[in-house]
């Protein structure tokens, strides 16, 4: 059922983003004059087409196809087909360049557009999250040697506010890419704020996949807490077994149980062994046999049995936050995140180009269709979220000057412009066989990376 799950909500982002870059195309190609004929969701044969007339009074054919991996929208064009004299005019090949450039860059554009959209309603709509809370640092670690201390509350990174453990780790990557010394202020414990310098020195985050902040040393503080369930989630081993709220785990195997984490660590390492737990339910303690069930991650197999932890109302206070904005403010940051995740999108490609990034960092189309289906579980907003990231990366990639992307018709159109006429149908030729093969190349590293994520 995962997998139909991921699928199906993988074929929704997809369809939306593809839908969206695409009219941007559209759109605009009509608002200069040029003649659409069809406009395709999706590659390959088509599943449903309908054809209908437009405010121009062109015949326009709708096509939704089988393989959801991209679209295209066809114009009218003298070096695909014979045009009449009366529609020379509306070809696409036959408008000056800067309609031609207007046409070809809506598409990315478009994907900007959505993504600052898709942000706007996330920042209205509100998201709580975990606030910045340090743990106990790597011995001998980059944030060991910074000074970090237990309970230390991430106030800003350089000149960037942090509301969250996740824009913590996002700011890290971001300004400590190029690495260099790093000033975080946080709150310690004692209620002084401190500036720690986290000397990050030549050390490269992505040039191995994984987590930066292992790379760093740094573990998210959480309050130590007994090992009493929250909940348990439906069609779980915890549900099946009896498990339910407000039991409190004594023992696992034998093995006292002092806090939940020491339980979690303790579940992850018997993916489909019975374990035996005593549990403390209303005064009695009870014995409760469980299999937990197993999921692969990138560390390995892992058990887990379906049960989250309780969290006093006055732990939850200390630990969460909620983040919400007002529509014009929204739309600022929206603004915002859109540029920033842009910016940082370019700078991660080129370190894979320069070899200082890893290529195993690229993700391919199971990774996306993965992450598609689990944040459409967590709920709206963290789907709204991961749309308007891959949206960027999208509108980014597609301006890259190469052959067969947008980017790449942008550069011949900027020869163009120098040379005073139009590259040679021989030069775009080997320009469009060039990038059928780098992108080939790239769709095979990021499914090698897939595959290998799937068998790790």
């Amino acid at each position: 059922m995962d997998i139909i799950h991921n699928i199906f909500f993988f074929i929704v982002a997809i369809g939306v983003l593809v839908t969206f870059h695409e009219f941007g195309h559209y759109w605009v190609a009509r608002k200069v004059g040029v003649k659409v004929l069809r406009f395709s969701v999706g590659f390959g044969r088509p599943l449903f087409s309908w054809v209908k007339k437009s405010a121009e009074g062109d015949e326009i054919e709708y096509v939704i196809a089988a393989i959801p991996l991209g679209g295209y929208v066809k114009m009218l064009d003298e070096r695909e087909a014979d045009v009449p004299d009366a529609e020379k005019k509306r070809a696409f090949n036959n408008q000056n360049i800067s309609k031609r450039i207007a046409i070809v860059f809506a598409g990315p554009a478009f994907n900007f557009i959505l993504a600052i959209f898709l942000y706007w309603l996330v920042f209205m709509m509100g998201t709580t999250v975990d606030r910045p809370f340090i743990g106990k640092a790597e011995p001998e670690s980059i944030a060991a040697s910074a000074g970090f201390k237990v309970q230390d509350e991430v106030l800003m990174v350089g000149d960037s506010k942090v509301n969250s453990w996740n824009e913590f780790r996002l700011e890290v990557l971001d300004q400590g890419l190029d690495g260099g010394d790093l000033q975080i202020m946080v709150r310690g414990s004692d209620n002084i704020d401190y500036t720690r310098v986290l000397a990050l020195g030549d050390t490269r985050l992505l040039e191995n996949e994984g987590d930066i902040f292992k790379l760093i040393g740094f573990n998210q503080w959480l309050p130590e807490l007994k090992a009493e369930i929250g909940g348990v989630m439906e069609n779980s081993a915890a549900e099946s077994s009896g498990l339910r709220k407000g039991d409190i785990f004594l023992q696992a195997d034998g093995v006292e149980v002092d806090q939940w984490i020491t339980l979690v660590n303790m579940i992850r390492e018997k993916p489909n062994k019975a374990m035996q737990f005593v549990v403390l339910r209303n005064g009695v303690e009870e014995i409760f046999t469980v299999i937990p069930q197993s999921r692969k991650t990138k560390d390995g197999e892992q058990g887990f049995i379906g049960a989250y932890q309780h969290l006093p109302e006055e732990v939850r206070q200390m630990l969460i936050a909620r983040v919400e904005y007002s529509p014009a403010a929204a739309m600022k940051h929206a603004t915002l995140k859109t540029w920033d995740m842009s910016t940082l999108t370019l700078r991660v490609l080129w370190k894979m180009v320069s070899g200082e990034a890893s290529l195993s960092n690229i993700s391919g189309p199971i990774t996306i269709a993965t992450y598609a289906g689990i944040t459409a579980s967590v709920g709206l907003v963290s789907f709204l979220s991961f749309l308007a990231v891959i949206s960027v990366s999208l509108g980014v990639l597609n301006l890259l000057p190469v052959p067969m992307l947008d980017g790449g018709h942008l550069f011949y159109y900027l020869i163009e412009i120098i040379k005073g006429s139009p590259v040679s149908e021989a030069f775009e030729l080997r320009g469009q066989q060039v990038g059928i093969a780098i992108l080939g190349l790239l769709m095979s590293v990021a499914i090698f990376n897939d595959i290998q994520r799937l068998i790790q």
